[in-house]
């Protein structure tokens, strides 16, 4: 009698099925609930650091003095760490703004452009209004964090993190 010969994948994968491992429902079940379990205790984790790193108030920064720094001026610092980079521009005579120096979109570093009257990311060419920090055109779709200043006595002080 003749026996059919085995397909080439019998050939390259000889298992067979009365010993192959099966998963059953329970130990399925039981690797979705602690998946699950483990990626919300990270998540709340991740919250948690966020919501600590947010109470901390930096303390006040002076950052440069009002003569300075001229109408349409910028002047650049580290705030509220020495890892944040900063920038200080001076709209109008009397007014004064403070943005993290950090795109929103993927974190490159902007400039403001006094030509055009707006705070540049050259990465992806978004543009930010300097009044406000809100994005005008390109792919930022959030503000920049604004950065709280407080002016005393000729001298210009950061003060927090909006």
């Amino acid at each position: 009698m003749n026996t059919p010969e085995q397909p080439k994948w019998r050939q390259d994968f000889p298992v067979e099925w009365a010993e192959d491992h099966y998963v059953a429902r329970r130990e399925f079940a039981k690797f979705l609930v602690l998946g699950s379990l483990g990626l919300f205790v990270g998540s709340v984790w991740l919250w948690g650091k966020g919501l600590l790193k947010r109470n901390v108030t930096p303390e006040q920064l002076a950052v440069a003095t009002v003569d300075e720094v001229p109408v349409g001026g910028v002047k650049l610092f580290r705030f509220p760490t020495a890892a944040d980079p900063a920038i200080l521009i001076r709209v109008e005579e009397q007014r004064f703004v403070a943005y993290s120096q950090k795109c929103t979109h993927l974190s490159c570093a902007v400039y403001y452009d006094a030509g055009a009257g707006s705070i540049r990311c050259p990465c992806h060419h978004g543009f930010f209004d300097p009044t406000s920090g809100r994005p005008t055109a390109g792919p930022p779709d959030r503000p920049l964090p604004q950065i709280d200043l407080l002016v005393a006595q000729g001298r210009i002080y950061a003060v927090g993190v909006r």
